[in-house]
């Protein structure tokens, strides 16, 4: 298995869109949760996240394929980098493909004050990938809705 990060320009916004429509749906579809999840997310909410001079948007390949993407965010100029969102197409999942994606990025970026990210705590599998690979649980839990809390992450 090959795998890179392809950064993506304002002219990928169509495709990373169509990913992540896909890749969030059964998310979507569980937990009904349109404000936040990015399955419910405007293609001009990507364009504008693409012209931030702070983000980067990747693709991340498997050989030669397109089978997600990524979204770093430098915040504190830079001192802390966010995710926001990863996700790879379903059809691609559970291969350890977003686990080696962590370790891609870290060698990419290099914050003095670590990472941050967050995901739904009822989904113990995004949980377990994110604890596997380093990140803990800040003890922050938001209240997204009856069926979901969003819970916070860093590593540092």
């Amino acid at each position: 298995m090959k795998l890179q990060l392809i950064k993506a320009g304002i002219n990928d916004a169509k495709e990373i869109h169509a990913m992540q429509i896909v890749s969030f749906s059964k998310l979507l579809a569980k937990y009904s949760d349109f404000e936040t999840n990015p399955g419910a997310e405007t293609i001009d909410r990507i364009i504008n996240r693409l012209e931030q001079s702070i983000t980067d948007y990747y693709f991340i390949n498997m050989d030669d394929i397109h089978v997600g993407a990524i979204r770093i965010v430098r915040l504190k100029n830079g001192k802390v980098c966010r995710i926001s969102p990863i996700f790879i197409l379903p059809e691609y999942q559970n291969n350890k493909i977003a686990q080696n994606v962590f370790g891609i990025i870290e060698t990419m970026y290099h914050p003095e004050n670590g990472w941050i990210l967050d995901t739904i705590l009822e989904e113990i599998g995004n949980c377990h990938l994110y604890e596997k690979v380093g990140y803990r649980k800040t003890g922050k839990v938001e209240r997204i809705n009856e069926k979901m809390q969003i819970v916070h992450y860093e590593k540092l």
